[in-house]
């Protein structure tokens, strides 16, 4: 017997099975073997969230939470963000590979040239209410694409996934940018294709107008595109899950990523560093952490920005916005909340409660300061991860595209409910 195997004894019945292991898993229809009768169903394996199902193969990220690492394509995140640029290490993900000189010019001239968005989809924002939040205008107008480019259809053809990754890399920013001048009631700044994909991002969002030399400031512009690639691809979270699972139904790359936009809009995913700011302003001074501490220890509260379902060391992507923290306020000023945020942490990591339960800080616990040092609103927080995202997610989609192995999402459930009765006409009910 192969010692590549997993031997299970059903005490059911007394018969014994051999399932095979391979890369540290076992196929779960191999569990169908497993009945008490040739009528039997089966079993089936219970894992409410997924918190222990590989639902695909994956070359793209590599965790390992208990070490605290994360690496695109192999690569650790602590060098790219040192060394990378965000189009750089979007090219990586998509691509598998780093570019050459030429590869990166091509993929950054292709990005750039499809920033512009139909006149039509500027009507479609204008048409969400004055107050509406920037992430339900970006979900509703991501969905509409679908309906400006129909050759998007194409699923299966390598030259129109090819063409849809880099509208969608290129138009995320421009619907987001006007996602927020719509909440202020601002005109539309189009796109400036002199600028670097960061920088004209910055520029659509604060152009003032009145001022046609606006250029945005370089060190706000390299700290968000390093925020831009900590931010990039984090494996089968909840919303690459969403990608793929809409996307294995062949549904057009649009539809898939407005689900993924959906999934990052719930406050369990994408409004983490939205509660860390929530959380640091509640606590309101450096002298009140030890309150704010002894009060989630006795369970009134979380410590929000700590911990995380994947990470159970220090997440690596922490580490670096700690870092960039200090070149943002440098530039900026400094924002109260940091030095709560400080005292906050070296509490926390010294205290047995949370060192026994291994929260440590997220990448959520710093980058909600930066973003509301550098003047994001806290609503803009969940958008200003999407764009960087939609890399991960157009990843996902396709390498699941082209994965011979995958078919259209259809998990089992277990079945609680009444057994079979017979219709009652409504006269003899009750």
């Amino acid at each position: 017997m192969s010692s590549d195997t997993l031997t299970v004894v059903d005490n059911r019945t007394g018969i014994e099975y051999s399932l095979p292991i391979e890369n540290g898993t076992v196929r779960a229809t191999d569990l169908r073997r497993i009945k008490t009768s040739p009528d039997d169903f089966g079993l089936m394996s219970y894992d409410p969230g997924f918190a222990n199902t590989a639902s695909c193969r994956s070359e793209i990220t590599y965790i390992d939470g208990d070490k605290g690492i994360l690496r695109y394509r192999g690569y650790p995140i602590e060098q790219l963000a040192e060394s990378s640029t965000y189009l750089e290490t979007a090219y990586l993900i998509v691509n598998g590979s780093l570019p050459t000189k030429l590869e990166l010019d091509e993929w950054t001239h292709n990005i750039t040239i499809h920033t512009m968005v139909h006149e039509n989809v500027k009507k479609f924002v204008e048409g969400f209410r004055y107050d509406a939040h920037p992430m339900g205008i970006l979900v509703g107008t991501v969905g509409a694409l679908s309906t400006f480019y129909p050759d998007a259809k194409k699923v299966l053809d390598p030259s129109s996934t090819e063409l849809q990754t880099f509208r969608a890399i290129a138009k995320m920013p421009t619907i987001a940018a006007f996602a927020y001048r719509h909440s202020l009631g601002l005109p539309y700044i189009h796109p400036d294709n002199d600028l670097s994909y960061v920088g004209n991002f910055l520029n659509m969002l604060f152009h003032p107008l009145a001022d046609s030399a606006y250029r945005p400031d370089p060190v706000i512009e390299k700290a968000l595109d390093v925020l831009f690639i900590l931010h990039a691809e984090h494996e089968q979270n909840c919303s690459s899950t969403a990608m793929r699972v809409v996307g294995s139904s062949q549904a057009d790359p649009y539809s898939a990523l407005a689900s993924a936009c959906a999934a990052l809009y719930g406050p369990l995913h994408g409004g983490a560093n939205e509660a860390v700011v929530r959380m640091l302003t509640k606590i309101g001074s450096k002298d009140k952490v030890p309150e704010a501490i002894e009060a989630v220890k006795r369970g009134e509260g979380r410590l929000m920005g700590f911990g995380h379902r994947v990470y159970k060391n220090y997440d690596p992507r922490a580490a670096v916005i700690k870092k960039l923290a200090d070149e943002v306020f440098d530039a900026v000023g400094r924002n109260p909340l940091l030095d709560i945020a400080l005292e906050l942490e070296r509490i926390a990591l010294e205290d047995d409660y949370f060192v026994e339960r291994k929260l440590y800080p997220n990448v959520d616990f710093y980058s909600g300061i930066i973003y509301q040092a550098i003047g994001f609103p806290t609503d803009m927080f969940p958008v200003l991860f999407a764009i960087p995202r939609t890399v991960g997610w157009m990843a996902q989609w396709r390498e699941m595209m082209a994965d011979p192995e995958q078919r259209i999402a259809r998990p089992t459930q277990v079945y609680l409910g009444e057994p079979q009765r017979d219709y009652t006409p409504i006269e003899a009910r009750g």
